[in-house]
């Protein structure tokens, strides 16, 4: 691959075709009640309270005080071509991703999955931040809008929607990814750092 490595001037003129413009937007987040504020409002309304049950899910019923009340659990590359899993356990440590690579193959459909808990209270406009670089330079920023979620027993999945892998000679190679995992009070859940190689071919 080294061969073919991109020049500075080429990565400049990717990084900047692919700059967005950042807009801001007159949003205020909804004012925040507790999971308990929700369910005794209308409390005496049968319709409305079996409603919320299914809106909600299953609140979990003991939770340690000191877990967090979002947790960034998987990473996973979605690739119905890949010859095998690619995920990410973000539970454990965040550091030896940083020495480790997914192989991607060049010009396939892929999704990212994130995986991720709820435990204690409502969450509001959770967002997934994403920024790619290569030999330093900053190719690309992306931000995703996951949503709002209540507490439940069950893991929540997030997918970005469907992209193709880059192809080509200048393509191929190394790319390190910066992810972050944040909502509407700017609480940083979850931020770690991951590598992709584009290759020719799948390789184990």
């Amino acid at each position: 691959m080294a061969e073919h490595e991109p020049t500075s001037e080429q990565l400049a003129q990717i990084a900047a075709e692919n700059e967005e413009d950042e807009h801001s937007v007159n949003y205020r987040p909804p004012a925040q009640k507790t999971i308990e504020e929700i369910q005794a409002l209308d409390q005496h309304d049968e319709s409305l309270r079996k409603y919320k049950e299914a809106l909600l899910g299953p609140v979990p019923s003991t939770i340690d005080p000191n877990t967090p009340n979002v947790v960034v659990t998987k990473l996973t590359l979605v690739c119905g071509d890949a010859p095998g899993p690619l995920e990410l356990d973000l539970t454990g440590d965040l550091e030896k991703f940083k020495k480790q690579s997914f192989c991607l193959k060049e010009a396939v459909e892929y999704q990212i999955k994130i995986s991720f808990k709820v435990n204690q209270e409502i969450v509001s406009g959770l967002k997934y931040q994403q920024q790619t670089y290569r030999k330093g330079v900053r190719l690309d920023k992306t931000n995703y809008m996951v949503g709002s979620y209540g507490p439940r027993v069950d893991e929540y999945e997030f997918f970005t929607p469907v992209e193709e892998a880059p192809k080509g000679l200048l393509a191929r190679g190394s790319y390190n990814i910066k992810s972050l995992f944040t909502d509407d009070d700017k609480s940083n859940h979850l931020c770690w750092e991951w590598n992709l190689n584009i290759c020719k071919e799948w390789k184990n």
